[in-house]
């Protein structure tokens, strides 16, 4: 059988390509090397984006008990004193989802697995190692073996490479990637707390930016909690991570009898962001395209991003209804989004990480002076970027994410907006848009003989069309007014793709997104 794409890898990031690329109706077939759901965790951070995708899926309540709010974190000095604050904004959430979560990585995987089994355009086989792709201009062809070493072949039109750090389709294909500078080495430990145990650890999430050994506490799910420690340049990863050197180090916390130990690795956290991220039809997801260090969990979204961003653009190509340029979007798009997050994650890092004490003090002084200035910290999401360049107009909001209200549509059901209008191309407009029927029936005169996938909402106060929408808390209407338009379009990926303020202005942001899909 050829299928349309072929994804190698079953991480989350290649397991939520293959669940949209299910919706989207991309015959899939998707190939990993084990034959299970890797059982430790590794992955402990996601975000409103992530929960977004995950809900678009169809998969946020049957992962619900698995995650759980991300707690502010306090970044404390050698004096324990507070010299910087990461806090999430406040709800009424922008996106519909708490900003950010903490969640078990192993059962949410085993979710996005169980997911696939009601994808009938997806076939998955496990235990299958692929170690030969061959790229054409007409397609890519992939042999593999299965664990009693019989050969086999699929094609598709297009690969995903979705294989993680080590990526040998990467690795064959002799891929440069660009060093951020950053490399250092630590150790990772995650614990089950016993029953009645940790009452004393603290509450929320603290860096410990001490010259000594800098530390990371985090508070996960349940009675999971996860120390990372830097290793020092005297000490050796074999011997940091044995079982008495791990309880030395958390008996500043907790004595050993008070927990169990779920998993230890010695890692080097890097920042590496690849510098082709497509070859002919062969494209790289995940830490495959770029790796993060995790001082800001933002590490598996950057993955999921990618595959929200490139899944609707191969199926748009696939359906006839755009361009193969659009492809080409996806590295001009991803790559600066990717590159500005984790040189944020890398700055974070670089003050936890600071050994010198001359410069620690001089970080100390600083960033107490900031923490007096803005006692309220700094907004996690704020440091999120926009989309730059790529497959958006030049009108504001361009690039911006945009807003998820829970809202009440004309026949009074009440949920988010994203459950009524799906992964769509979205023409949105504020209550009251004097001109709305023109803009409609300009909509519609542009969408003729055209079979793209899209959604009109309108807010109102009082719905009475089946486009229009109640929102409950104001977000989509303070947003439309904060950026100064009354129309906006958005992609499939909830990015904007511009806005408008007048039906002049309107019909010609349409006009140039359909006209740039075609072209």
């Amino acid at each position: 059988m050829e299928y349309d794409l072929i994804i190698v890898g079953l991480g989350p990031v290649g397991v939520t390509a293959a669940n949209l690329a299910g919706q989207w109706g991309l015959r899939t077939l998707v190939l990993d090397k084990s034959d299970t759901v890797y059982q430790n965790p590794r992955a402990m951070g996601l975000d409103h984006e992530a929960m977004r995708t995950f809900d678009n899926i169809g998969l946020a309540e049957s992962i619900a008990a698995h995650v759980m709010p991300y707690r502010a974190s306090h970044y404390l000095n050698a004096d324990a004193k507070l010299i910087k604050h990461i806090n999430a904004s406040q709800p009424p959430f922008l996106l519909g989802w708490a900003p950010n979560y903490v969640f078990s990585q192993p059962p949410l995987e085993r979710a996005l697995r169980s997911n696939l089994h009601s994808q009938s355009h997806v076939d998955v086989l496990l235990g299958r190692e692929v170690f030969n792709v061959d790229s054409a201009e007409a397609g890519v062809t992939v042999s593999y073996r299965d664990s009693a070493g019989a050969v086999s072949r699929a094609t598709a039109s297009y690969l995903l490479a979705c294989d993680g750090g080590t990526s040998p389709i990467r690795t064959n294909l002799q891929l440069n990637m660009e060093d951020l500078a950053f490399d250092e080495p630590w150790l990772v430990v995650d614990v089950i707390l016993n029953e009645g145990a940790g009452n004393s650890l603290p509450e929320t999430n603290v860096q410990y930016c001490e010259t000594e050994r800098p530390s990371t506490f985090v508070v996960g799910p349940g009675r999971h909690r996860r120390w990372e420690f830097m290793i020092n340049e005297d000490e050796s990863p074999a011997e940091i991570i044995s079982p008495e050197s791990i309880q030395r180090l958390i008996s500043r916390w907790l004595p050993a009898e008070d927990y169990q130990i779920w998993r230890a690795s010695t890692y080097r956290f890097h920042a590496l962001i690849l510098e082709r991220w497509r070859v002919g039809n062969i494209f790289f997801l995940g830490d495959a395209a770029h790796m993060t260090p995790p001082f800001l969990a933002q590490g598996m979204c950057q993955g999921l991003r990618d595959a929200m961003n490139l899944i609707w653009k191969l199926a748009f190509v696939k359906r006839g209804i755009a361009s193969t340029k659009l492809l080409d979007t996806y590295q001009s798009e991803r790559a600066p989004h990717v590159k500005r997050t984790t040189e944020v994650a890398k700055e974070f890092g670089q003050t936890i990480c600071e050994r010198d004490p001359a410069r620690a003090s001089e970080r100390d002084a600083r960033l107490l002076a900031a923490v007096q200035e803005s006692p309220g910290g700094t907004i996690r999401q704020s440091l999120i970027p926009g989309l730059e360049n790529g497959f958006i107009s030049s009108h504001k909001p361009a690039g911006g994410l945009f807003p998820q209200p829970r809202v009440t549509t004309f026949d009074q059901q009440q949920d988010l907006l994203d459950r009524f209008t799906g992964q769509s191309i979205r023409l949105v407009i504020a209550e009251g848009f004097k001109a709305t029927e023109a803009l409609l029936a300009a909509f519609d005169d542009a969408l003729r003989g055209v079979q793209l996938p899209t959604s009109i909402v309108q807010l109102s106060c009082a719905p009475t069309a089946h486009y229009q929408y109640q929102e409950h808390d104001g977000v989509l209407a303070a947003w439309l007014k904060r950026n100064g338009c009354d129309v906006v379009l958005v992609r499939p990926d909830h990015y904007v793709y511009g806005g408008a303020s007048t039906l002049e202005e309107a019909v010609h942001l349409i006009q140039d997104c359909f006209g740039k899909l075609r072209s």
